[in-house]
Order: structure tokens, then C-alpha cells, then sequence
């Protein structure tokens, strides 16, 4: 979006209460909960920061997207799972300790692969003559507003956890509203080019969103990890954050409106999918014997 007081301010802010909810909700056990789930945070943040990568890169030259929606792609792509994640994995049945870690983890790790992928997926569709460089002094500028709200979050919880619990819920509305903002102010400010955009964008958001929640799922559990753990990568990985993508596509770092529509595009189209993606593994466990699961 281009840089006036009501982007520049509101995106910002959005973020921040976006990642001051994910922090209300994260220990440092979350981090140390590594070393319990190896296996299954391992293949989680490869198929996350490896695999997706990939199949958003095949399927915006499949497609043929213009290159500045191909880059708006790739950025949500590189982004991480969205705390949003969390909740639809419990209602799935999902390990929801496992999406807290994975959540917690990805979103350091991020402070690396996102400018790296994004930055290989601007030379790549937009040419080095271009690419919009990625000033390093604004990406700490973004992941400040990322980790600082939830290094605050945490230490809330911390020291106040019961204030916490009750204030994560509100902090969640909340944060659903500012996304629902932030959304409509993309879509807005494209509105002349919304359909064109739709129809560019549209359905490669679709097959995208998709083929996340596949990867999430089917690769876990062809290496055998067991079935609420593949439930709870699936949703990790087919449910990004978006506000953040947003928020780095607009001017408070690459002032490109283009590059927000697909994570806006993605946003509106996720919450359906993760719900039906939810039902069908449900269905799908509940007609099938029962089994031991594997230790990771």
C-alpha cells in the first residue's frame, strides 16, 4: 500500500497485537519442546521453510502470475504460521503444544529465511534491474515489531499468567478484527484492480492454500509421524500470518500495494479451507482403526 498515516500507522500496530496475542500464549518450555519432538519439529520447519517455498515458486510460474504478484506469493510463503493456527488445530485435534513450538521457533527462524526467499523470489520474477532491495535496516524494523509485542507477551505470562490467560482470548478478537482491517484496507486500496487481481491470483491462492495443508499433512505422515502431530503441521503450514506479509509487502518496507493482494487474497481463503481440511482428517481418523502412536 502506498505510505500515508493510516497504513504507515495502522499496519504497524496491527502486527504488533497480532504477535503480543502469539507471546500471551507461549512459555519457554515452547521453545525447549524441541528437544521432545525432534523428529516432528524437524520435518515441520523443512516442509515450512524447504518444501513450501517450492511449491509456491511452481506454482506461480505455472500459472504465470505478473511479477509482482509471483513476489506477494513467495512472501507468504516465506512467512510463519499464524497464531490463528493454534486454534484451528484444537478444534482438528491436532497437537497443539506441537503448533505453539513450531510457531514459536519458525517465527525466529523467519528473522533469516523470509528476506532470504523473498529476496532470491524478487530476482527471480522481477530481475535484478527490479527487484526492490531489501534495505537490512527496515527488516530489523519489521521483526522488532514482531518480537519485541512477543517477548512482552511472554513476559506477561511469566509473571501474571492467570491475567494472561484471561486477556489471550480478547488479545485473539482483537487481533481477528485488526486482520480483518488490514485485509480490507488492501483490497481497498486495489479496488479498481480487484477483479483483475481475483482473477490473476485467485485460484493459484487457492491451489497454493491447498497444497500447504497437503504437504503439512501427507509428508509427516509418509515418514511416519503419527496422526495429531501431521494434523498440527498441516494447519501450521497451511495457515500463515498473514498481517505480517502484508504489513512487510507494504510501506513499512516495500510500500508495493500489488505484493498485499495475495496474502489478502490467502487470508480471506484459509479460514475455509483450514476448517474443511479439519472435518475431512477428522472423518478420516475416526472411520480408521485405532494405533499406536510413534514416539518422535
Amino acid at each position: 500500500m502506498e505510505s500515508n498515516a493510516l497504513t504507515a500507522v495502522l499496519l504497524p500496530i496491527a502486527l504488533a497485537i497480532v504477535m503480543l496475542g502469539l507471546g500471551l500464549t507461549l512459555v519457554i518450555e515452547d521453545f525447549r519442546r524441541v528437544v521432545v519432538y525432534p523428529k516432528a519439529v524437524l520435518v515441520g520447519l523443512v516442509c515450512q521453510t524447504v518444501l513450501l517455498p517450492l511449491v509456491c515458486f511452481s506454482i506461480a510460474r505455472g500459472f504465470g502470475l505478473a511479477p509482482e504478484l509471483a513476489v506477494g506469493l513467495m512472501l507468504l510463503a516465506a512467512s510463519p504460521g499464524g497464531a490463528t493456527a493454534n486454534l484451528f488445530s484444537h478444534l482438528a485435534k491436532g497437537d497443539v503444544a506441537l503448533n505453539i513450538t513450531l510457531t514459536a521457533v519458525n517465527s525466529v527462524l523467519s528473522l533469516l529465511t523470509l528476506p532470504l526467499i523473498v529476496g532470491l523470489a524478487m530476482e527471480a520474477f522481477m530481475g535484478a534491474g527490479q527487484a526492490i532491495p531489501m534495505q537490512p535496516s527496515k527488516v530489523l524494523q519489521v521483526f522488532a515489531i514482531v518480537l519485541i509485542p512477543v517477548g512482552i507477551g511472554m513476559a506477561i505470562r511469566a509473571k501474571a499468567p492467570g491475567f494472561a490467560e484471561r486477556s489471550a482470548k480478547a488479545v485473539r478478537i482483537l487481533s481477528a478484527l485488526v486482520l480483518f482491517l488490514v485485509i480490507a484496507g488492501a483490497v481497498l486500496k486495489e479496488k479498481a484492480n480487484m477483479a483483475d487481481f481475483f482473477r490473476q491470483v485467485g485460484i493459484p491462492a487457492l491451489i497454493f492454500n491447498l497444497a500447504s495443508m497437503a504437504v503439512g499433512y501427507f509428508v509427516p505422515r509418509l515418514l511416519r509421524i503419527e496422526e495429531r502431530q501431521a494434523i498440527a503441521i498441516g494447519m501450521e503450514i497451511g495457515i500463515h500470518n498473514g498481517t505480517l506479509a502484508i504489513a512487510i509487502a507494504g510501506p513499512t518496507l516495500l510500500n508495493n500495494s500489488t505484493m498485499a493482494i495475495p496474502p489478502a487474497i490467502y487470508s480471506l481463503i484459509m479460514f475455509f479451507t483450514a476448517a474443511a481440511f479439519g472435518w475431512v482428517v477428522n472423518r478420516r481418523r475416526e472411520g480408521a482403526p485405532a494405533q499406536q502412536p510413534e514416539a518422535a
